[in-house]
């Protein structure tokens, strides 16, 4: 299974599902399990500082001799210093978000890294393959945490039709259903973070986990438009306080502070009502707890019934 997957060929891993780079929760922990079961694990820098950043990687390397990834966030005020320590420890697979790793990409380049960017458009698809990015993750809406405007099910095609590199699927997929879906689409592989965040080899607090156990199809909601970087999480005290403050007129720079320091308080210490509880649309399927490998396994292992479905519809 999956040995003519372009993904597979050109990572070198066993299945084509990334985990997404999640910041603060994409720890060494999560990403070396699920290199060792044989997707792709990546960790999230997020506004990591360059010393913390190394320190994960070389937890990782510890932990697997598989291929792994970062995760850098563009907007980072460590970018450059995150680049740095990426190009130092010759990490084999880079994503990206929130900008154009076009400065980046000629030393990483050099060094045999991939290359594959986060997008949520296709212009911006178009843009990064012209750039020299490896590969493309097309993200819908329906993910957690940062978004776009464009649902998975519209801009997958349209960004398979427009490039001509390996597209990987992401929003909104947490099972073998949306993995075939996503192949159905064009797709050459998905990523996942909603699902791997439910993960025993997840180090978010018990109470974070345990919010995400009881959320409903229509748990989440979106923040944080009127400043150009949409949010999505679950509903609670902190999502309501922001969108009552956004109705009333508050200024950029009063919603920004409200919203600093909130992933940290819910992923670590347990405060999911005044804390961001970062989770996908697809929460109300996330019902249970379980080892990444099983994880892995069970999407893999239900692929099969998952095609006997469609197979049955025409």
């Amino acid at each position: 299974m999956f040995e003519n997957n372009p993904i597979c060929k050109l990572l070198n891993i066993k299945y084509p599902i990334f985990q997404g780079g999640m910041a603060w929760i994409g720890t060494s922990e999560l990403a070396s399990a699920v290199s060792n079961a044989g997707g792709l694990g990546i960790i999230g820098a997020g506004h990591m500082p360059p010393d913390a950043l190394r320190s994960e990687i070389h937890k990782v390397k510890e932990r697997t001799d598989k291929p792994f990834g970062v995760n850098v966030m563009l907007m980072s005020p460590f970018v450059k210093e995150v680049m740095g320590v990426v190009v130092e420890e010759k990490v084999p697979v880079v994503t990206t978000g929130a900008g154009n790793p076009g400065e980046f990409m000629p030393a990483l380049k050099e060094i045999g890294t991939k290359v594959i960017p986060v997008i949520a458009s296709v212009a911006l698809a178009k843009r990064l393959v012209r750039g020299g990015a490896d590969a493309v993750i097309a993200e819908g809406m329906e993910s957690g945490g940062h978004i776009g405007e464009i649902t998975t099910m519209a801009l997958v095609p349209q960004v398979v039709d427009a490039v001509d590199v390996p597209v990987i699927a992401a929003g909104g997929i947490a099972d073998s259903r949306g993995m075939a879906a996503a192949f159905a689409l064009g797709a050459h592989g998905v990523q996942m973070g909603s699902r791997f965040v439910m993960s025993e080899e997840c180090i978010a607090h018990p109470n974070y986990k345990e919010i995400i156990l009881k959320a409903k199809d229509r748990s989440t909601v979106v923040t944080g438009r009127t400043l150009g970087h949409p949010v999505r999480s679950i509903a609670n005290k902190l999502t309501r306080k922001y969108e009552e403050m956004e109705a009333a007129g508050a200024s950029n720079e009063e919603l920004e502070k409200l919203g600093v320091g909130s992933l940290h308080r819910a992923t670590h210490e347990g405060d999911v009502e005044n804390g961001t509880v970062m989770i996908g649309e697809i929460a109300g399927l996330l019902e249970d707890i379980k080892p990444v490998k099983t994880i892995i396994e069970d999407i893999v292992g239900g692929l099969s019934n998952a095609v006997q479905n469609l197979q049955a519809n025409y």
